[in-house]
């Protein structure tokens, strides 16, 4: 009797160490599981910064300096980009390297296989130049078309008066040829009198 209660106790001790050994080996699987869909659901950065200067040159001429506060690069990504979450100032200079315009915004994007910028937020450029202003919500940059232009309702201030551009504008990326879409405005006339003066 007492060789089949110390069998049957060995036993029973054995099925607890495998029943535990299973135990944790299940809960081993699902914690690898929740951690990788945590970290394929959100995507990390690749490279991030803080206090970034981006210098452009062409043809060793200086072609414009970008700043921004923060820069996310996200690279393992189906479409791969640069994200500026406390936006870019961005200075654009002439050959004799004097700044030509600047333009600024809360938010941007950067698309690296389109060469494609999207600025949001609080989007104003300066060309000065011409003494012109622009401000607008939503701004896009083609780099490979030097073409800078928008969809969303914008508004352009010359010396000449004020333009509203209801479905947008577009312009070169220096902003010194530019056009409204669905265009409205005011436009200060100069009298002969204010010719002479």
């Amino acid at each position: 009797m007492f060789f089949l209660i110390k069998n049957t106790f060995s036993i029973l001790k054995r099925l607890l160490v495998l029943s535990g050994v299973f135990l944790l080996l299940f809960s081993c699987e699902n914690d690898i599981q929740k951690i990788n869909s945590l970290t394929e659901s959100e995507i990390l950065p690749t490279v991030s910064g803080e206090g970034i200067e981006i210098v452009y040159t062409d043809s060793s001429r200086l072609d414009m300096i970008l700043r921004a506060k923060k820069i996310k690069q996200f690279t393992k990504t189906e479409r791969p980009y640069i994200e500026f979450p406390d936006g870019i100032y961005v200075e654009f200079y002439d050959d004799s390297i004097k700044i030509e315009a600047t333009l600024k915004a809360d938010y941007a994007l950067y698309y690296n296989e389109e060469n494609l910028w999207e600025a949001r937020g609080n989007v104003q450029a300066h060309n000065i130049v011409k003494n012109e202003n622009l401000n607008t919500e939503e701004l896009f940059w083609n780099e490979d078309k030097k073409l800078i232009y928008s969809n969303s309702f914008s508004r352009i201030e010359t010396d000449d008066g004020i333009f509203y551009g209801q479905d947008g504008f577009e312009s070169n990326q220096k902003f010194t040829k530019w056009k409204l879409k669905g265009s409205k405005g005011t436009v200060n006339i100069k009298s002969e009198a204010d010719e002479k003066e």
